[in-house]
């Protein structure tokens, strides 16, 4: 991913905040002198004080990777969408780009016994259920038939690089109008987006502001 200072953060909080929103990445791996990609829901191990990531894979991904012999690359995509350059104001670039937040995490995964796995699955039916109308929640001992199909991990995070785009570099008026744009309808409508970049802008100021006192 190409640095670049204005949009990078090496703070852990951001990097468990885009866990909890984009629970779903990609994990890549080498083995064998090949590239392996996988997809997985992810939790981050509340429980750790350091930064890591609980996750189960269906069998055999855990062989096509070589899970536990060499380190891995979690990337974790968050909201993202079109800018148009028309959208600037009168000191803005004329380049199009692409607003967007994400995370590249690399560590060794350590695989998990029965019961840990067993337990991680819980959890993760117990994230995604709990916004239903009527949760099923996973019951045990079928759980612990379907967990013979599946290996637990847990990934701790040696390292990561966050970037999160958000037209931090750009000026007032053009951030205000783009954040208007991508909430107006159109074909690049992104409520979301801009509500990513309004919370950016008022952590901004907000720290701007305490840095002043």
């Amino acid at each position: 991913m190409r640095h670049n200072p204005a949009h990078a953060t090496t703070d852990p909080e951001a990097v468990r905040d885009l866990v909890r929103r984009n629970p779903w990445v990609t994990i890549v791996s080498e083995n064998d002198d090949e590239l392996v990609a996988s997809h997985y829901p992810v939790l981050l191990d509340e429980d750790a004080e350091d930064l890591a990531l609980l996750t189960h894979i269906g069998r055999p991904d855990e062989e096509v990777h070589g899970f536990g012999e060499g380190e891995v690359l979690v990337i974790v995509q968050g909201i993202h969408g079109y800018v148009s350059p028309s959208w600037y104001g009168p000191e803005g670039t004329r380049a199009p780009t692409w607003n967007f937040s994400v995370a590249h995490l690399y560590g060794v995964p350590e695989v998990l016994g029965e019961d840990d796995n067993l337990a991680t699955l819980t959890r993760l039916v117990e994230r995604f259920e709990r916004d239903v109308e009527e949760p099923m929640y996973l019951d045990q001992e079928w759980g612990r038939q379907i967990a013979k199909g599946t290996v637990g991990l847990r990934i701790p995070v040696s390292r990561f690089v966050c970037k999160r785009k958000l037209s931090q570099d750009k000026d007032e008026v053009s951030r205000r109008q783009v954040i208007e744009k991508l909430r107006a309808p159109g074909p690049y409508r992104h409520p979301e987006l801009a509500d990513e970049m309004e919370r950016e802008w008022t952590a901004e100021r907000t720290t701007a502001a305490e840095a002043a006192r």
